[in-house]
């Protein structure tokens, strides 16, 4: 049997996606074989894999299992090709029950920033319930859920976002929202802990507004003064508990757009447009 399937021919440009027929994978030991519904991409992902092209991209599914008709949705290793297509073989330990309450489109863009918020807060950063957090870019798939997972957490949040932004990162829980074009952050009251995600001259100003013993950690570059820097690893159990907060009306995910399976070009297009607010998601099958 045949799959339609994106490979990534070249790196960094989305002019290097395309969609082809293949073989369809085979689950090996403890991996189970899940119809793709919907793949959510990242914006940086065409840089990855330059040493092992052609590759498949897009490392956030939902589906349903085979043979069960389970509902799950997941993180994919990095080390094997991602989901964007209609079958793929995905280790048992990074699946979790898709969230009810969500769509196959919405779970698909909960993983990446959903562990990513989770383990940057809690596993690094240590945010315990009525301590100060900033969020440096809370509108981003990333941000947008560290919002609201700091929330539930009892913390006090604070984020930054643009003018556009603003009202959307407010009703997300934020308790307070800095215009990043007009305020400087550097002027709020210490906090406890800043989770960064987008790097730059944010990142190396960030240390002035720590409290002492405060947690810097960042996502996007290695930061200054100790900070933390990590990359996102699966794990289907924090996904699990991630999925349980959405079920909850807790959680929300944010979807920029989405793209037919036959239109991944264009998403991967749309994906590096300045102007986007959460995830890009491909419909793989209905």
């Amino acid at each position: 049997m045949n799959i339609q399937t994106v490979r990534q021919t070249v790196a960094g440009d989305p002019a290097g996606i395309e969609v082809v027929s293949e073989a369809a994978p085979v689950a090996g030991p403890d991996e189970k074989l899940v119809r793709v519904r919907a793949a959510a991409i990242t914006r940086e992902e065409l840089d990855w894999f330059e040493d092992r092209l052609p590759a498949v991209p897009s490392f956030e599914i939902s589906g349903v299992v085979e043979g069960t008709g389970e509902e799950v949705f997941a993180l994919l290793p990095f080390d094997r090709d991602g989901g964007a297509r209609e079958l793929v073989a995905a280790p048992s330990s990074v699946l979790a029950p898709k969230p009810t309450s969500l769509t196959h489109v919405e779970a698909a863009a909960l993983p990446m920033p959903g562990l990513t918020a989770w383990q940057a807060l809690f596993d690094h950063g240590k945010l315990a319930p009525g301590e100060r957090v900033l969020i440096l870019g809370g509108a981003g798939g990333v941000g947008s859920v560290a919002v609201q997972l700091a929330k539930q957490r009892g913390a006090h949040v604070v984020a930054t976002a643009s003018p556009g932004n603003i009202e959307t990162v407010r009703s997300l829980g934020a308790d307070e929202v800095i215009d990043r074009t007009t305020q400087d952050f550097t002027e709020i009251a210490s906090v406890a802990v800043v989770f960064d995600t987008a790097g730059g001259e944010n990142l190396k100003r960030a240390p002035a507004v720590l409290a002492n013993g405060g947690r810097l950690v960042s996502v996007a570059e290695e930061p200054p003064d100790g900070g933390v820097y990590f990359v996102v690893a699966p794990n289907g159990e924090q996904l699990a508990e991630i999925g349980k907060l959405a079920d909850a009306g807790k959680v929300k995910p944010l979807v920029d757009s989405t793209f037919p399976l036959a239109e991944a070009r264009a998403a991967f297009e749309r994906s590096l447009a300045g102007s986007r607010r959460g995830k890009i998601v491909l419909e793989v099958t209905a």
